[in-house]
This record gives C-alpha cells, structure tokens and sequence, in this order.
C-alpha cells in the first residue's frame, strides 16, 4: 500500500467520524483489521491490501489528529470557503480538506504540496469538477495565507 492510498483510507474513516457515535479509536480499531478491509475490498479496490504496521500507525495518526483538531480545521475551512456557509460543504470534502489541512499544519515530514496535491487527485475521485476547483482554492488560499505568516 502506498501512501496516498493510505490517505484515502484515512479520509474515509474520518468522512466517516461525521456520522458515527464511535470514538475515534473504536472506529479504529473497528476499521483496520483484515476482516474489515476483506469486507470493504468488495466494495472499493483500495482495501484491496492491509496496511502494515507503519501505514497503519499513518491512518491512526492522521485520523485521530483530524478528530481532536477538527474544530480547529473546521474554522480554516469556513475562513477560505469564501461566500460558502460550512453546512453547504459535502462531507466527504471537508474530510479531505481537514486531512490535508492537518497534514500541513502537524506532520512536518509531510511535504505541503504532497498533501495538497494529494487531496485535489482524492477529491476528483469523489466529487464534482466544481467542488473539487472550490477544494483546490480553499487549500491553496489557505497554505499561501495560514503558512506565510
């Protein structure tokens, strides 16, 4: 499994954390077992492969990351999403907003535009072209604004 698939997997599980009564780690713990990606593998192809130790050390991490900062990711959202209340957001983008947002702003190993990059290709896989350019603009408003200063 490469990184970007992990990527995935953790925007789902955190798409996920939006309608779940689960904690975070239950989710988890729940979610990265072979039996749960046999299941899923069914369904979408990246679930195909478990994720070794330090794949699946990056999901928890990025996953659990989003949780406990979630507020605070929330609000650079609704700072960028220009004209945009964050109740009209698709979950699933704001997921992928907050993933990358996250992995800007507390994963230094991570190279900002990898994790840019990254979500704008997750997202076309997901959403509209539109909402996909607004993705791409609130996440690119956001590293040239929150990053310079």
């Amino acid at each position: 499994m490469v990184r970007n698939t992990a990527r995935e997997i953790a925007i789902h599980l955190s798409y996920e954390l939006s309608f779940t009564d689960k904690t975070v780690d239950q989710l988890l713990d729940q979610r990265l077992t072979a039996a749960s990606f046999a299941e899923l593998a069914e369904e979408d192809d990246i679930y195909r492969d478990v994720p070794n130790a330090k794949q699946a050390d990056y999901i928890r991490r990025l996953v659990r990351g989003v949780r406990e900062h979630g507020a605070e990711l929330d609000g650079y959202i609704s700072k960028y999403a220009k004209g945009w209340k964050f109740s009209r957001i698709p979950l699933v983008a704001s997921a992928i907003m907050r993933v990358a947002m996250y992995e800007v702003m507390y994963m230094p190993d991570i190279p900002n535009a990898a994790a840019i990059n990254e979500a704008v290709e997750i997202a076309k896989k997901y959403e509209t072209p539109e909402t996909v350019k607004f993705i791409n603009g609130i996440l690119g408003s956001f590293s040239r604004q929150e990053l310079s200063e």
